[in-house]
């Protein structure tokens, strides 16, 4: 059953220093920071079900994974990260493309592969990608993208360019060999990275308990490279954000990475194919019950925001998620002459052995 993680010092080896500084875990967040969060929240969430809508009428080709119900890591990172730091995500990436600012329009017209995508089109729901927001890419391949931001941080500590990457991934990525080879040399280098592990409790269709000898398959990790184990409540986005604004401005000031484990939970299946039958319906109704959305509001309500400036933001948000629909719906599939392009390294379509 769910459990209210926040940070958890428990499971922190003792002969390693602190991995948060206690005294910024109720630090104050400013009401304008967490409107914006709020904002967000409500956009990731208006925008992964539209997605799904659209993909149940078949205009969304391809597969598709969401973030319903996760929407607090993504919302809470993109909150701390500055323009020129880089994103990596995972291909359930359309959270964390939008929190660092990818407009919504384009994102939508790439799911439904209209020439005004975000990538003309080409790349679809896995593998949205704008260098212009640092969202380096959504990648298919699990861990594939763990060594590629370490590499970015390398160069921006190379280059002393005060940038930081922060890589998501998911429960399962811990049992993949590239995320302790990053792991390992990111501490080696104290590389300017920060690694997320977004448990949702289920690598694909299997529970991570029953395939991970630790507990938190992150957290209970990190001080075999010399880590701190951080441990968050990923429905929190407050918890997020705090946790999120110490680890990066540990980067920054090159005190090498961090790996935050983030607890949370996905509303439904891995995938437009799975249905989610193999999770107890009690697990579903309880996380269900610890949705980030309504608690945060509620929240923000009890700390004085009026639930007319709360309603506002969600119907603005409502407006500008149908705008982006619209724009999508109503441009043109991409023409061969582009979509014949950018296949091969001579930059043209036809194999040549």
């Amino acid at each position: 059953m769910p459990t209210d993680y926040r940070y958890d010092y428990s499971r922190r080896d003792p002969r390693l220093p602190p991995p948060v500084d206690r005294a910024l875990e109720n630090a104050p967040i400013s009401e304008g920071v967490r409107l914006g969060m709020y904002r967000k929240l409500q956009e990731l969430r208006q925008f992964g079900k539209r997605a799904h809508d659209l993909f149940l009428q078949n205009l969304v080709k391809g597969t598709t994974h969401l973030s319903l119900g996760m929407e607090a890591v993504a919302t809470g990172f993109g909150a701390v990260l500055r323009p020129g730091d880089y994103t990596f995500a995972s291909y359930r990436g359309h959270a964390h493309s939008l929190a660092r600012g990818m407009d919504p329009g384009a994102a939508m017209a790439e799911l439904l592969g209209r020439e005004n995508g975000i990538l003309g089109g080409k790349g679809g729901s896995m593998h949205l990608t704008s260098v212009a927001h640092g969202a380096m890419g959504s990648y298919a391949i699990v861990g594939a993208h763990l060594p590629i931001a370490l590499g970015a941080a390398w160069s921006a500590q190379y280059r002393g360019s005060g940038q930081v990457a922060v890589c998501f991934f998911g429960d399962g990525t811990t049992n993949i060999g590239a995320f302790h080879e990053a792991l390992n040399m990111a501490a080696v280098w104290k590389a300017p990275v920060v690694f997320v592990c977004e448990n949702n409790l289920y690598m694909e269709y299997t529970p991570i308990g029953s395939v991970t000898a630790v507990e938190h398959p992150a957290a209970d990790r990190a001080s075999a490279y010399g880590l701190g184990s951080i441990l968050v409540d990923g429905n929190d986005v407050d918890a997020v954000y705090r946790i999120a604004r110490t680890a990066i401005d540990r980067a920054r000031a090159g005190d090498g990475p961090s790996l935050i484990e983030a607890v949370t939970y996905r509303h439904g299946g891995h995938s437009r194919a799975d249905p989610g039958k193999y999770r107890p319906d009690d697990e579903v109704a309880a996380w269900k019950a610890r949705d980030p959305i309504p608690g945060y509001r509620a929240r923000l309500e009890a700390d004085g925001v009026t639930a007319a400036e709360l309603d506002a933001i969600e119907a603005e948000t409502r407006d500008a998620v149908a705008a982006a629909e619209a724009e999508a719906r109503d441009a043109p599939e991409p023409s061969a002459d582009v979509l014949e392009t950018q296949v091969w390294t001579d930059g043209g379509s036809a194999w040549r052995n």
